[in-house]
């Protein structure tokens, strides 16, 4: 199973604790498709990154989708050769939601050709096309890309390798080599990738993910962050997940507490306690968390 249906496939489950709320949250997604089948980014512009949330959140509720008007638009990004690395994976993942017919002949190997160039020397990839090493979400990226179109990367191993030089001091993963701590986002995606793919990961990573619970509840992004965050809770429920480690009554309760205090009544969810903009991708992190949390 892909990256992409195993996110899709523990977002499905968040009705089970959305309960009565699941109409406004599906209400929510409907509004998320503007006339060209797109989404929009937190400044009012169509985008392919929020566009995946969009289609993934859809999907995972049963939410019908403008999937003609959608491919249109998508056509109009050819084989994403001016993209950067993370609109690659979007249009990438956005033909995957679409359906092997709907993508034309020889347009996914022109899209892969493309990924490879943010492929570093080390065998991972990065955003920064003059980086020379690997990060973890850049691999998360180009690995997913590859899968939603239905390929392999080549030298998969190379691509696992290249996390060992961001371990951090503290026994996590950042984006970075050298670095003395770790940071939370980046090793989820190590974790949840390594596992992906097979290869063990050492159980006191899941006691280092545990640590960086709020007392409040939900996680936070690194160790001196001074609040929790949707996308970090999502993210450490589903390494946590992966690795096939319990979460304690105690975090189990405060992250739903949590959660609940990010809930709009317009139908998503806010990413911080912070933030007063709703938007597809944290309201997708919702229900990824939620999913996790229903288990």
């Amino acid at each position: 199973m892909s990256l992409r249906l195993q996110l899709l496939q523990v977002a499905r489950l968040a009705p089970r604790l959305l309960s009565e709320s699941t109409p406004l949250v599906q209400e929510f997604y409907r509004r998320q498709f503007n006339q060209q089948g797109a989404a929009l980014d937190r400044g009012g512009k169509p985008d392919l990154y929020y566009t995946i949330f969009a289609m993934a959140g859809a999907l995972a509720l049963d939410v019908p989708m403008p999937l003609d008007r959608t491919r249109q638009w998508l056509l109009s990004f050819q084989d994403g050769s001016r993209l950067d690395l993370v609109h690659l994976g979007a249009l990438a993942r956005c033909w995957a939601e679409i359906g092997k017919g709907g993508i034309p002949d020889g347009l996914q190997q022109r899209i892969l050709d493309n990924i490879e160039r943010f492929r570093k020397a080390d065998g991972g990839y990065d955003i920064d096309p003059d980086q020379t090493y690997g990060s973890a979400y850049g691999c998360f990226v180009a690995l997913g890309a590859w899968q939603d179109l239905d390929r392999t990367p080549p030298r998969l191993l190379d691509l696992i390798r290249c996390f060992k030089h961001l371990e951090s001091s503290d026994g996590a993963w950042s984006n970075q080599p050298g670095m003395n701590v770790g940071a939370l986002n980046a090793t989820a995606g190590a974790v949840t990738l390594i596992r992906h793919l097979g290869f063990p990961v050492n159980q006191s990573v899941a006691d280092w993910l545990l640590a960086q619970a709020h007392p409040q509840g939900g996680f936070k992004a690194t160790p001196s962050a001074p609040i929790p965050d949707l996308l970090s809770t999502a993210t450490a429920l589903h390494a946590l997940s992966a690795m096939d480690c319990r979460i304690p009554s105690t975090v189990h309760e405060r992250c739903l507490d949590f959660i609940d205090t990010l809930w709009d009544a317009a139908g998503g969810f806010h990413g911080h306690w912070a933030d007063d903009v709703l938007d597809p991708e944290y309201t997708f992190y919702g229900l990824l968390a939620l999913g996790h949390l229903s288990l």
